[in-house]
């Protein structure tokens, strides 16, 4: 075994249990590292960053220190983080983005002779592993998710902090170091791999029987919130899925296509690049959007919750609020966005990528695709989400719209959906007609034909 040290270069995957790249450094000397690259973090919202840092303290809290944090370009720092300690290889969990497979291609070719070694990825089935008979990748879900059943995933890998000797920071020279950044907003849930498992514990315990059904009431807190730990790599897919198989019901059966979707939503990114911010279905490139000064306003009044509809402003409220937006409403208030207002996804998906804590470039700007009906099995583009319709069946009892519109709080029951002449005067009317909308949706979707 050389004598040489590791570096371990930690990115989505800001935990040391269940940790590829650290098999091959048992016994070891390994130098853990992250950087913070200014184009991602210039391009991250405050709450996602708070994530980021929360989550590297908690890595650092578990190596007594010995976490090594610099800032600037991977292309340049990791070569001479690697030459510092005459290191014998870098070892990373493969990234599949398309930033990220752009970045990793410019560190390989500029370490040189040292190895960029990529062990495990983000996904409980990385990306191009689930193809079809003829080797072709899939497009449509449900038969990739029937392969990605048959072709299954690796058991959770054995690490943890006693897998290697750790290098502390202060042993490595001519590196410039810095703090982990002060988190720049407050977190609704903790961050970091403790929290992860400790959080998916009581998921499991106390809502994962009714998840089937529950999964769509916002007025419940019965969703996991395991996506922004799974975003930063605080928990591995696979350690969700050991859980999950062990026992039978609707609740696992349907968390399990929930996390066959992230899957799949990464691996269609994979293929088409492209479709982070193009239409995966180019007929739609030609669809038309309104614009102009009346459409901006609309936007605005869409980003702050003032659309006069009860459910769509309790939704935006709750993602500006609080980081996070129940799946259920982010299909609502995508459909408004793009059917209602006539506004393109992208607008609607970038504004999430600003304020989601648990942002993610593969599932959010295709679950967008979806609704706007241009991505992979997309809704069809008849389907248009009745808003009223939609915030009566799930959120029968008004409860998710009274917590997040305040305004509206003495209103009861279901009628909170459709104010009326109980519509308080500090709560707007509606800015469009649903139904003389809808039509115009449809008309222009038709016209694609």
């Amino acid at each position: 075994m050389s004598e040489q040290p590791i570096v371990l270069w930690l990115r989505r995957d800001l935990r040391l249990s269940d940790l590829p790249p650290l098999l091959t450094a048992q016994g070891r000397q390994v130098l853990a590292c992250f950087v913070l690259d200014p184009t991602l973090e210039a391009s991250s919202g405050d709450r996602r960053l708070s994530f980021l840092y929360d989550s590297l303290r908690d890595v650092e809290d578990q190596l007594d220190g010995s976490l090594l944090v610099v800032r600037g370009e991977a292309e340049k720092v990791i070569p001479k983080i690697a030459k510092s300690v005459d290191a014998e290889a870098v070892h990373i969990s493969a990234d599949y983005s398309p930033y990220g497979t752009r970045r990793d291609d410019k560190v390989k070719k500029a370490l040189g002779d040292v190895p960029l070694r990529a062990e495990g990825s983000p996904y409980a089935v990385a990306p191009g592993r689930v193809l079809k008979d003829d080797g072709e990748r899939y497009r449509v879900f449900t038969p990739y998710f029937r392969k990605w059943r048959e072709h299954g995933w690796r058991d959770p890998a054995d690490t943890g902090v006693d897998s290697a000797t750790w290098l502390k920071p202060g042993d490595v020279s001519g590196i410039r170091a810095i703090k982990i950044p002060k988190s720049k907003g407050e977190l609704d849930i903790p961050a970091g791999e403790r929290a992860a498992y400790a959080r998916f514990a009581e998921f499991m315990a106390d809502d994962i029987s009714g998840y089937d059904d529950d999964r769509n009431r916002p007025d419940h807190a019965s969703t996991s919130r395991m996506s922004a730990y799974l975003k930063f790599g605080n928990i591995h897919p696979r350690a969700l899925l050991a859980d999950l198989e062990d026992g039978e019901g609707k609740g696992r059966a349907a968390y399990i296509r929930e996390l066959a979707f992230r899957d799949f939503y990464a691996d269609v990114l994979h293929q088409r690049p492209d479709s982070s911010w193009w239409n995966l279905n180019k007929k739609f490139d030609a669809i038309e959007h309104d614009s102009g000064k009346d459409a901006d306003a609309d936007f605005d009044a869409w980003r702050e919750g003032k659309t006069g509809f009860p459910i769509v402003d309790a939704g935006m409220r709750q993602l500006s609020g609080s980081g996070f937006m129940h799946n259920r409403l982010r299909m609502i208030v995508g459909s408004f966005l793009v059917k209602d207002l006539h506004l393109p996804w992208q607008r609607g998906a970038a504004w999430f990528l600003d304020q989601l804590t648990d942002g993610d470039m593969a599932s959010n700007q295709h679950g967008w695709q979806w609704v706007a009906g241009c991505g992979t099995d997309a809704a069809p583009y008849f389907r248009v989400f009745n808003p009223t319709t939609q915030g009566k069946k799930f959120d029968p009892s008004g409860d998710y719209v009274r917590r997040w519109v305040p305004e509206l709080r003495e209103i009861k029951g279901a009628a909170v959906h459709e104010p009326g002449d109980a519509r308080p005067d500090d709560y707007p009317e509606p800015i469009v007609d649903h139904k003389t909308e809808r039509q115009v949706a449809l008309d222009r979707y038709n016209s694609l034909s």
